[in-house]
């Protein structure tokens, strides 16, 4: 129903910036929320930022104030600008969309869209 297609990955030095992009293809109307998630190796997958249909934002703590996403709504893309980058930025970034609803005030992914990733190499 939904590919997703992440780009923009790569080798950058601490206080660099990398933009990155992810393309959405098909359809699936039932999709509210588009994310960013990382994992670097020998740590547990998280989320760095994520948009919902509506416009809500949220970003990871140890991203605040340093990375921004976006929505390119014609074009079915949402991208990732990452500035001042750090060694502990260094993961594979992976693109989602995904459907969630709250349920006795919690939120629940009913289903979701996972892209390849794209490696992000910070170095010092």
């Amino acid at each position: 129903q939904v590919q997703l297609v992440e780009s923009g990955g790569g080798l950058v030095q601490a206080g660099g910036s990398l933009r990155l992009s992810c393309a959405l293809s098909g359809s699936d109307f039932s999709i509210n929320v588009m994310a960013w998630f990382r994992q670097a190796p020998g740590k547990q997958r998280e989320l760095v930022a994520a948009v919902t249909t509506d416009g809500q934002i949220n970003y990871a703590d140890s991203v605040k104030g340093r990375f921004l996403i976006s929505r390119d709504i014609p074009n079915n893309t949402v991208n990732l600008q990452m500035n001042a980058l750090k060694r502990e930025d260094t993961a594979v970034y992976y693109c989602t969309a995904a459907s969630r609803t709250t349920v006795a005030g919690h939120f629940i992914t009913t289903h979701d869209y996972w892209g390849p990733g794209t490696q992000v190499t910070v170095s010092a």
